[in-house]
């Protein structure tokens, strides 16, 4: 049975993806509250998450009308009881901090309706552990989003031991009426699953950035333009599958399992950046991108607006 609508969201912390979030709400036309605790925040919200939501409709991924409906009914909240009050959903997105996470959560599990759903948008932690001093654990799990939310349609769900199944098809259903994409994690990992892929890769780029084998710019566009390309259209798994032809990853791993074995043996293994390794690494993605940040935030939105486009219009081909 799918669930109904929820006749308010509210999101708890004011950063980028929780204005990420909120800004998706309102373009679905959804009566959205944000409530920060830094009056910073949630003044840079107020102006934030209009923007985002109606830079959906200059990408065309929402309706003008409907869009300006949401906003409408936007508002800040002014104190955790208003923000959560009368929510049938509340999404939890302060900083990625356990103890941060784990007192907002059991605020909100004191005065959220008993059959709200409660959401967190941690990017690894476990779910049973971020909502260990909640009381009502049924109704909690993670709906984890990339970034920036808005744009990209992957959700992770990740359920917690004591998550009822009811809020797991409450999620599902919520995600897809706002066009994303949910996965659910089978157990939950540190990292999840996205978390793990991109820190896998990302310490590769850095290992190759900092031994000199390769640019910051050069290496960015050798991953977006290369593996990320194929990925796109069909994941790792596919993507090799369906390189060797008919023979498939039976015929591509006879032929280049040795190959990847041997790269494997070669890849970076280190867990820690040395302060003289960071200090390169931030100086080398500055060099490459400083100052330009609003620039290749607005190049960025285009191009993800533009490969979605196109792989939506494939599949409906």
């Amino acid at each position: 049975m799918t669930s109904a609508l929820p006749r308010k969201v509210a999101v708890v912390g004011a950063g980028e993806i929780g204005c990420g979030f909120a800004a998706l709400c309102a373009s679905a036309g959804w009566p959205v509250t944000v409530f920060d605790t830094n009056a910073r925040a949630a003044e840079r919200a107020f102006q934030e998450v209009p923007r985002r939501a109606r830079a959906l409709v200059a990408l065309e991924r929402a309706t003008p009308g409907i869009v300006e409906r949401g906003l409408l009914e936007f508002q800040p909240g002014r104190s955790l009881l208003h923000a959560v009050r009368d929510a049938d959903w509340v999404i939890e997105a302060v900083t990625e901090d356990l103890i941060a996470k784990q007192k907002v959560t059991e605020a909100i599990d004191e005065v959220l309706a008993p059959e709200a759903l409660l959401s967190s948008t941690s990017s690894g932690i476990p779910p049973t552990d971020v909502f260990a001093r909640c009381r009502h654990q049924g109704r909690c799990l993670v709906t984890h989003p990339l970034n920036p939310p808005e744009l990209i349609p992957l959700v992770e769900i990740v359920p917690g031991e004591r998550t009822s199944p009811q809020a797991i098809t409450r999620a599902h259903d919520y995600l897809r009426a706002l066009g994303r994409m949910p996965i659910q994690l089978k157990k939950p990992v540190p990292g999840y699953v996205v978390g793990r892929i991109a820190a896998a890769v990302w310490r590769e780029c850095i290992d190759l950035v900092l031994t000199g084998a390769i640019d910051v710019s050069d290496l960015d566009r050798a991953v977006s333009l290369g593996p990320a390309l194929g990925w796109a259209a069909a994941g790792p798994h596919l993507t090799y599958h369906l390189a060797a032809g008919e023979g498939g990853v039976v015929q591509f791993l006879q032929r280049l399992l040795r190959t990847f074995e041997s790269w494997w043996t070669n890849l970076a293994g280190w867990d820690k950046l040395e302060p003289e390794q960071l200090r390169a690494l931030m100086q080398a993605i500055e060099k490459a991108y400083g100052g330009k940040v609003p620039m290749l935030r607005e190049a960025r939105d285009r191009r993800l607006s533009a490969i979605l486009r196109t792989l939506e219009q494939a599949r409906t081909t």
